[in-house]
């Protein structure tokens, strides 16, 4: 009767959490959203001595401008880029077709006329992308509800997570210092690696725009920002985008400039490994490779690029509660075992 009762309620449990999994999956995000925003929420309050729910507003507003220049002078510029490129794509692929290795392989497997294809559908898959005045309206209302949530729940989270990470930590007794060492290396590790994975892409954008506008290739801002979001993604982010902004120097001085740009990236992803990360994320981060990209399955999985974002301080989490749980086995093991032999007479 035990096993049932366990299985019934472990299957009613599943259920429930399936049914409320939109629910969770916005709590995890404003959980993420506060342990990155709470070290700056805590150094601001510290310095100016305001109220913190001032200093969240402030941090809040900030973030809002921030996301209002980027719209107002970085899309119609994106967009614009687009579009010339779809309209300056034959002149390109003709280019391309002035050097006898490129068009020994575009006799062959035909790439020009591919590359034709998929740039003049472009501004196609662009209005596309945004969808009818229908769905954008309903999207954008589902999206900002959630963004609401998302930013109230975090806005409390930030505003009293001592108190309530306190009132749970009350109930562990005399593990309580052992579990908030713990809470506060989860804290850590994923504000380190929430606001260190922004900063590095917001570098990666800003050398690429500079270099590529060096070497004279047309549309350096939105191959910029191309290489920045996919520098947001770890371990083959930074890859993919360093190959569209090679085929895209190809135009422009063949061989010269894609030689310039293999060797900037190349020596920017390792200025990136071994001085921008270990600056940025210090010792708050280390994550077992294997873990990395187990995680960063799941995560594409689940949630899609969102999951991506999340898997590593996902997986850092778990991994600092497992190697806490692990740690404290040989002094449990240590104590029993003591407490067994106290009672015996040594031979």
């Amino acid at each position: 009767m035990r096993i049932v009762g366990v299985i019934v309620v472990t299957g009613l449990g599943l259920y429930l959490f399936w049914r409320v999994r939109g629910v969770v999956r916005l709590l995890a995000i404003s959980l993420f959203f506060a342990f990155a925003l709470f070290p700056v929420v805590e150094a601001v309050s510290v310095r100016t001595r305001a109220p913190r729910g001032l200093v969240i507003l402030s941090v809040y507003l900030v973030l809002a401008l921030i996301v209002a220049v980027i719209g107002y002078v970085v899309i119609p510029s994106l967009v614009s880029e687009v579009h010339q490129l779809s309209r300056d794509a034959p002149h390109y692929a003709a280019v391309l077709r002035g050097n006898a290795t490129f068009r020994h392989y575009d006799d062959r497997y035909h790439l020009t006329a591919k590359l034709l294809r998929d740039t003049h559908r472009l501004p196609e898959l662009l209005a596309k992308a945004a969808g009818p005045l229908k769905d954008v309206t309903v999207g954008a209302a589902s999206f900002l509800t959630q963004l609401i949530t998302v930013l109230a729940v975090t806005f409390l989270l930030i505003l009293h997570g001592r108190e309530y990470v306190e009132l749970c930590l009350s109930l562990t007794g005399e593990r309580r210092e052992r579990y908030r060492q713990m809470v506060v290396d989860i804290k850590d590790a994923v504000a380190g690696y929430t606001l260190g994975n922004i900063i590095i892409s917001v570098l990666a954008t800003l050398a690429t725009w500079i270099v590529l506008s060096l070497l004279g290739v047309p549309y350096s801002l939105a191959l910029g920002f191309l290489v920045g979001f996919f520098d947001l993604i770890p371990l083959i982010g930074a890859t993919l985008g360093a190959i569209i902004v090679a085929i895209a120097t190809l135009p422009v001085d063949f061989p010269t400039a894609t030689i310039v740009w293999i060797a900037f990236i190349i020596l920017w992803q390792r200025f990136e490994d071994y001085v921008v990360q270990p600056f940025v994320y210090g010792r708050s981060l280390k994550v077992n490779p294997l873990v990395t990209i187990v995680s960063l399955l799941c995560g594409a999985a689940l949630f899609g690029i969102l999951g991506v974002l999340l898997a590593i301080p996902t997986a850092a989490a778990i991994q600092i509660i497992l190697r806490d749980w692990w740690s404290a086995r040989p002094a449990t093991d240590t104590r029993s075992d003591g407490g067994g032999d106290s009672g015996r007479v040594p031979e």
